[in-house]
């Protein structure tokens, strides 16, 4: 067969149907630029590393910048007892500054034992749940001030000149007290009970008791 049968047979291309301008098409390329896939599991493929590779730079921001905290905005609060509180985020719970980073959750949220208060106590508590003795190294819940209890150790928490406290309350009897637990004054049911909790023995001769 001559080389004009050929042409006619197969006119402007060879045996195989591609045609003089190029390559035919396939089903799914027409019309594909230079960054489009020509599978469609390629394209899948990319995504999902593309997805990947997001989650795990925000991972590794999460990792060093830590997450955001939970606790914006806390407040200082006034308890029933008249002590220093802090206040849940639902603005009604006001909880003894000494329950925060107790370990337990007493607000209804759980907002008092949030990482970003208890990771490094005292220096991740807010300022006014905190009160110094007078070791710099010891510290105490501010709401501790002033309640009778030696939680210093040294009773700076309640005496001059390091806390001035008031008088001793109702329910207390004013004496230099024995006992470590309490420091210028005891609880009056302590008072006649025939053990010596004052210095100068006024629990046992001079207190009428509750």
């Amino acid at each position: 067969m001559g080389a004009g049968a050929m042409n006619k047979i197969f006119p402007q291309g060879d045996m195989e149907g591609n045609t003089a301008a190029g390559r035919k098409a396939h089903p799914g390329e027409e019309g594909c630029g230079p960054f489009c896939c020509s599978r469609r599991g390629a394209c899948l493929s990319a995504f999902v590393l593309l997805l990947l590779a997001m989650l795990t730079a925000l991972l590794v921001l999460v990792a060093i910048l830590g997450f955001p905290s939970c606790t914006p905005g806390a407040q200082a609060c006034v308890t029933p007892t008249n002590r220093t509180g802090f206040l849940c985020h639902d603005q009604r719970s006001c909880i003894p500054a000494h329950r925060v980073c107790d370990g337990i959750h007493t607000c209804p949220h759980g907002e008092d034992e949030d990482e970003s208060l208890c990771r490094d106590v005292p220096q991740s508590l807010l300022s006014f749940l905190v009160a110094h003795c007078g070791d710099p190294a010891s510290w105490i819940y501010s709401d501790q001030k002033c309640d009778g209890i030696n939680n210093c150790g040294d009773c700076s928490d309640e005496l001059s000149p390091v806390t001035v406290c008031p008088p001793c309350g109702p329910g207390w009897w004013h004496c230099p007290s024995t006992v470590f637990k309490y420091c210028d004054c005891i609880p009056r049911t302590l008072c006649g009970d025939h053990v010596q909790h004052c210095s100068d023995w006024s629990d046992e001769y001079s207190c009428p008791g509750p």
